[in-house]
């Protein structure tokens, strides 16, 4: 990741400016590999080949995200509107005429796209690649379009004058005619039922030449502020594909600006998240493949990541919450083999959420808004930090976590498993309703040892490796049962169920 210098953090950029309530629009920049051509935002991401308001002189070179695919446009000016920085190379030379490019229909003055070797305009010297053709023979062509232009000379004769002014903003992309084809989206297509631009897709059709434009549906897609790259000024806003193959990274003019239209995006994605469960849990209902639970809940975050040398750093990580598991995965399952396979999967019995609030100060947010998730598992506790945008998404994921665990709880009703009490194989069962029995099997027959209520319960511990102590208070007095694996699951389970129970009562809110 690139930043650039601090003459060009401190160009002055074209600002944000919504046009209506409900349908905003705006032109500001976007991060192309090393350079920040404009772009215009409309109601359903529409950005076209140039922004009528922004002037050649406020595409200085900038910043990049290394790695991600960011779309760019250019900006190109009316010749006679250039600023005083471009070259003005006014020349009259006697030559034939040679390959040109834009036009008016392409918001571009008549650009000179090749000098061929040996013929008179390069023998001339006084032509260069990205000069625009103001007139012909005196013929003005400011305003002309390509065929026009293309006219022009062909009536100029054998000996043409050309009047023309240097742009040296034109020049990369007379060699590559659209910047769209530079944003990868459509190369990796979402597999998403509804994202074909059908009537129910959300997004509105566009008329015009598709070249003009790059339409970005947001579904599912993951909108972030300060994640990939630094953004001291607050004025970032990175854009994610479902797939997390691209990103878009957009500088607004101001954090102001940057907030509204990062508030506006993310509230977008939020209003397709009800269509995405159906579409999910109506793909899972059709299969009887493992795992093919009701999904209550799924969107994009931040989780913390360890780097060596105990460095931190914030990744993109895509979260589902099912009847029983909580699922992570790094990009969006849109098929039954893919949802089936998640980097990580924990049973919401055995999860419980131990942080939500305000974490470590940010360099330019102020706080982060973390929650934070621990699992009890055969290796033991396995702990999860994750960052979300707002507090809207910090509330519903709370609520999310702490209702699914309990649900879970009512759901499974029971667990149970092997361990040795006093030198014998016994069964120990955790019910939700009636509580804890101790049992042995004898003959083909099981036998009751032990059978206490959850209130009876004083005390419980355990050694993190194969132990679990129990006391309920009883003549037998602590029960030290070793178990076949580590303890900490049964025991992450055991404080679900309490405060499922303790929840239900209405203690505890």
């Amino acid at each position: 990741e690139a930043s650039g210098t601090e003459a060009e953090r401190d160009t002055a950029w074209p600002g944000l400016a919504p046009r209506a309530k409900h349908g905003r629009k705006a032109t500001f920049p976007l991060s192309l590999r090393e350079k920040w051509p404009g772009a215009e935002l409309g109601q359903a991401w529409l950005l076209p080949w140039a922004g009528r308001q922004l002037p050649s002189a406020a595409l200085p070179p900038g910043a990049a995200l290394s790695g991600g695919a960011v779309l760019g446009v250019a900006a190109l000016a009316h010749p006679s509107a250039l600023s005083s920085r471009a070259l003005d190379s006014r020349a009259s030379c006697r030559i034939n005429p040679g390959a040109f490019a834009g036009g008016r229909e392409n918001r571009m003055p008549v650009l000179i796209s090749r000098i061929f070797p040996g013929l008179a305009a390069e023998r001339c010297g006084a032509l260069r690649l990205g000069d625009a053709i103001l007139s012909v023979n005196g013929i003005d062509l400011r305003d002309a379009t390509h065929d026009q232009a293309v006219q022009a000379l062909k009536r100029a004769g054998r000996e043409v004058v050309l009047e023309v002014k240097y742009m040296r903003e034109a020049t990369p992309y007379i060699r590559k005619p659209s910047l769209v084809s530079d944003l990868p989206w459509d190369g990796a297509a979402p597999q998403s039922p509804n994202l074909s631009g059908s009537e129910d897709s959300g997004s509105p059709k566009h008329l015009g030449p598709a070249k003009d434009r790059k339409v970005i549906p947001l579904k599912m897609c993951y909108v972030a502020r300060n994640l990939s790259m630094p953004d001291l000024e607050n004025r970032l806003i990175e854009l994610h594909s479902a797939d997390s193959r691209n990103t878009l990274v957009l500088r607004c003019q101001d954090s102001a600006s940057a907030h509204s239209w990062f508030t506006a995006i993310h509230s977008n994605i939020a209003a397709l998240l009800p269509q995405v469960l159906a579409e999910l849990n109506a793909m899972l209902a059709a299969s009887n493949a493992p795992g093919s639970r009701e999904v209550r809940h799924i969107a994009w975050l931040a989780e913390q990541a360890r780097l060596d040398g105990g460095r931190q750093q914030w990744r993109p990580v895509l979260l589902a919450v099912t009847e029983k598991d909580l699922r992570l995965y790094d990009c969006m399952p849109w098929t039954r083999d893919a949802w089936a396979s998640p980097c990580h999967s924990y049973p919401l019995l055995a999860t419980r959420l131990v942080h939500s609030g305000a974490g470590r100060r940010s360099p330019c947010v102020g706080s982060d808004l973390t929650f934070a998730t621990r699992t009890g598992s055969r290796q033991g506790i396995e702990m999860h930090v994750f960052r979300v945008e707002t507090h809207r998404d910090l509330s519903a994921w709370t609520r999310t976590l702490v209702q699914g665990c309990h649900a879970a709880a009512e759901l499974v009703k029971e667990v149970s498993l092997g361990c040795v009490l006093n030198n014998q194989e016994v069964r120990l069962a955790i019910h939700y309703e009636s509580g804890f029995t101790i049992s042995r099997e004898e003959a083909g027959c099981s036998t009751v040892l032990f059978r206490y209520p959850f209130e009876k319960l004083k005390m419980s511990a355990d050694d993190g490796i194969r132990n679990l102590f129990l006391d309920f208070g009883g003549p037998e007095g602590e029960l030290a049962l070793e178990l076949h694996s580590c303890p900490k699951p049964i025991v992450f389970v055991l404080h679900t169920f309490l405060s499922a129970k303790v929840t239900r009562l209405g203690l505890l809110v």
